[in-house]
């Protein structure tokens, strides 16, 4: 197993240019030079899994109530791109199967976030999992499934093994190593603000790749890309293509399997 790393990833797509986790926002990510996209997934009432963030349509959208008991259909009916801008109105809720399509006619590459509610976390896994591996080309190193949920990510791991998973922390903890070698995960993925050069040192010594969310200050990216962050997930990653490159990481960067790696 391997995936193929770049160092700026669009976060939500493009999230400060566009409605988040939109056919709009992946379209405008691609647009500014990302060969990557993050987005999230979650599960209507039916088991359809679509692109959202919360369980809550109010926040991106003009409906409202809870994904997870509306079917899609009723989901679909509701705008999700007049809140960000009037350009955007129309937009719909994109379904994961839409989204895979764009990605491979636009060239991306993909980090997609499972997002379950409460009690639907094996089955959002499971869903997902087996849509990516019809879907997706024979070659998944462009491939990426995270999530904060460990039922989600085992559920995937059972359903698509050979695709590359990632564990993310808000905080990374004491026995981060224990719970990403027993979901078999790739990468590890955490919240900028708490990392600590300590932990991103003993996560590079065991051979996992660390991905910092979110990321937009060009500095602070630098910061990150010289600790050894393989990855930012940025809402203006347009913004940090040069630091990027002042970091030395302006490149495409194989991360190999946690399984086949030694510590360094």
């Amino acid at each position: 197993m391997e995936t193929v790393l770049p160092p700026v990833i669009g976060h939500r797509g493009a999230a400060a240019y566009a409605p988040e986790n939109t056919l709009a926002g992946l379209r405008r990510a691609k647009a500014l030079g990302c060969s990557w996209v993050e987005f999230d997934v979650r599960l209507t009432a039916d088991n359809q899994p679509v692109l959202l963030h919360d369980n809550r349509l109010e926040r991106t959208t003009d409906g409202r109530g809870r994904v997870s008991a509306m079917s899609l259909a009723a989901v679909r009916r509701h705008d999700a791109g007049q809140w960000f801008h009037s350009s955007f109105a129309g937009e719909r809720v994109p379904t994961l199967e839409e989204a895979l399509m764009l990605l491979a006619e636009l060239g991306l590459g993909a980090n997609v976030e499972l997002k379950a509610a409460r009690g639907k976390e094996a089955v959002t896994g499971a869903v997902v999992a087996e849509l990516l591996a019809r879907t997706w080309p024979a070659d998944p190193a462009h491939l990426l499934i995270s999530s904060f949920q460990r039922a989600a990510l085992a559920a995937a791991r059972d359903r698509a093994p050979h695709i590359a998973r990632g564990i993310l922390f808000r905080r990374v903890p004491k026995d981060w190593r224990k719970l990403a070698a027993g979901l078999g995960c790739l990468t590890v993925h955490a919240d900028q603000q708490r990392l600590r050069s300590a932990v991103l040192s003993e996560i590079r010594r065991a051979g996992y790749s660390l991905l910092a969310y979110t990321v937009n200050d060009p500095e602070r990216a630098k910061i990150l890309f010289d600790f050894g962050v393989k990855s930012v997930f940025s809402d203006v990653p347009d913004r940090l293509h040069d630091a990027a490159a002042c970091g030395g990481f302006h490149r495409e960067i194989v991360a190999d399997s946690v399984s086949a790696a030694t510590p360094r």
